[in-house]
Order: C-alpha cells, then structure tokens, then sequence
C-alpha cells in the first residue's frame, strides 16, 4: 500500500489542490475564511460562555486561547473525517472510469483539511502575540510549544482511521452520515472546548467516560504545550497514540476488505 501511495504522490498532490481550490471557489474572501472562521466563532463562544466557564479555574490561564486551541482541533476533526466519509460516493464517475488506489479519495480530503487547519492556527498565534502585547493573563510559551506536533500528528493519524472506516460505511450503509452528525454534535459536548472537567462537579464514572474520548488526550496535550507551557501528560499520550493507531489499522483492514465492491454500490 505504501508503495502504490508513493507510486501516486502526484496524483494525491494533484487532489488535494484541487480540493483546496474547491473549497474556497466563487468566494469573494477565498482562503480568509479559513482565519475568520475560527476569529469569529472564538469571539462569540468567549462572549456567551466567558462569564461562566472563564473564571476560577486554575487550568485554563486565558480563557480565548484556552477556547480557540480545543475549537481549532475539533474543527479539524469534524471536517476532514466528514469530508472523507463522502469522498467515496462523491468521486463515483470517476472511480468507475479511472483505476487509481480508492483510499487516494479519503486521504486527499483528510490531508487538504489539515493543510487549512495549519493555516487556521495563524488565528492562534494572532491571540497569543494579542495577550503577550497587552499583558492581560498571556500563555505561558516556553520550549515545550515545539512538541504540540506531537498531539497534531495523532489527531491526524485518528482522523485518517475514522475517515477510512466511515467512507467504507457510507458506501454500503447511506444513513450514516445523519448519524455521525449526531455523533460530532455529542463530541463536542463531550470534548472539553469551552469548560473544564473540574468546574461541573461530574461523578468519577462520568468524569472517566468523558477523559475515555480520545479527543480530550489530544486537546489537553496541545494546551499543555501551548497554553501552559509544559510537557504533556504522557498517560494522554500513551491513550491516544495507541487509540489512533489501533483505529488506523483498523481502517485500513475494512478499507482494504471491502474496496473492490464499491463498484456495485456507487
């Protein structure tokens, strides 16, 4: 598989180009948008939850930032593994004129929303120099913010797992896109975005289930190396790698079992 995926390194960087290109087409801001999303969602999310879950809480040191690290990573998640459950059925004229690997579809469209979610953090870095300039509760920035790669590159290994299993689904099973936006909608209630684990006072069952998500590992170890300077909890990334990994594989087991009867479906 990896050499048939370096075989079509061109035709992926064509792809995903193109998916890029299409995202922002007959928009007058273009690729702006991909700034003044996260601006603009931040901005109204501190405005209505700021006076409730931004005070008296140790752990989150600046509120914004606190917010704008666990919106930005989410984002991500929801639209590439959305985008790549479609990628399938949406490229059906082409898988059937055209003989290329079909797992190019998915990882094209997780890869070109992972190249905007980089360019979205320059909202993030905005925010950080914002508070360094006027002193008002800054993020603690020291040499661990260099190791935030670390918990992107898991979220993008979990988004590629979750995004071959759901283009495999979609094809056989069309509800499942309702459905999985019932379930992105539980996950980021159940993601700590906008609030913390210790200000609703939650029963130890339901404080595990909700720390058993694996995208509260990756959030909380982008906010330790960004928000609170230092190094992330290794319990988080020992959970997440090894959940990212496992769905990876997973993945790419149903993908593989399955690809060769798209054809009948599609």
């Amino acid at each position: 598989m990896f050499k048939e995926l370096y075989a079509y390194r061109y035709l992926l960087r064509e792809i995903v180009i193109k998916n890029i290109k299409i995202q922002y087409r007959n928009s007058v801001l273009g690729v702006f948008w991909t700034l003044l999303q996260p601006l603009l969602t931040t901005l109204v999310l501190v405005f209505i939850f700021g006076n409730f879950f931004g005070r008296n809480d140790p752990m989150l040191i600046n509120y914004p930032i606190y917010l704008l690290c666990g919106r930005l990573l989410y984002e991500f998640y929801s639209q590439s593994t959305k985008r790549a459950m479609r990628s399938i059925t949406n490229s059906a004229s082409v898988i059937k004129k055209v003989k290329v690997p079909k797992y190019i579809y998915p990882l094209s469209n997780i890869i070109s929303n992972f190249i905007t979610f980089l360019i979205s953090m320059l909202v993030l870095i905005g925010f950080t120099v914002f508070y360094f300039l006027t002193g008002d509760n800054p993020p603690h920035v020291t040499r661990y913010v260099f190791l935030a790669i670390v918990p992107l590159l898991i979220l993008f290994m979990l988004c590629i797992g979750v995004g071959l299993i759901l283009s495999t689904m979609a094809v056989f099973f069309k509800d499942i896109e309702y459905l999985y936006e019932v379930f992105c909608l539980l996950l980021f209630y159940a993601t700590p975005i906008f609030y913390t684990t210790n200000q609703l006072n939650l029963s130890k069952p339901v404080a595990l289930a909700l720390m058993a998500n694996p995208m509260y590992s990756i959030v909380e170890m982008f906010r330790d190396c960004v928000l609170r300077g230092e190094l992330f909890n290794m319990h988080h990334l020992y959970y997440a790698l090894g959940f990212s990994l496992i769905t990876l594989l997973i993945g790419m087991f149903v993908f593989a079992k399955r690809q060769d009867r798209f054809i009948l479906y599609i």
